[in-house]
């Protein structure tokens, strides 16, 4: 694994952890009124395509990033949607 790889995985450890306390707020407090649905929604639609240029690179930062951060995204949307 070259040096940038590892600078890409340092990164998406950063940005993909930032979403964690969003969701343990939500699930804890269960509201979600202060957030945006169709923040979350495009952030999703663009995280599948960051997913499939990362998978098309060979690139394991940007798999790994966007794979969990989708997942948290996911998370999200259900809980917006369950306690509207």
């Amino acid at each position: 694994m070259d040096s940038i790889e590892i600078i890409g995985l340092v990164a998406a450890t950063c940005t993909t952890t930032a979403f964690v306390p969003q969701v343990y707020k939500a699930l804890k407090e269960k509201s979600t009124a202060d957030i945006s649905l169709t923040m979350y929604i495009v952030l999703f639609i663009g995280l599948i395509l960051w997913l499939i240029y990362g998978i098309h690179h060979k690139s394991l930062a940007i798999i790994l990033a966007n794979t969990i951060t989708g997942i948290l995204v996911l998370i999200m949307l259900f809980l917006k949607i369950k306690h509207k």
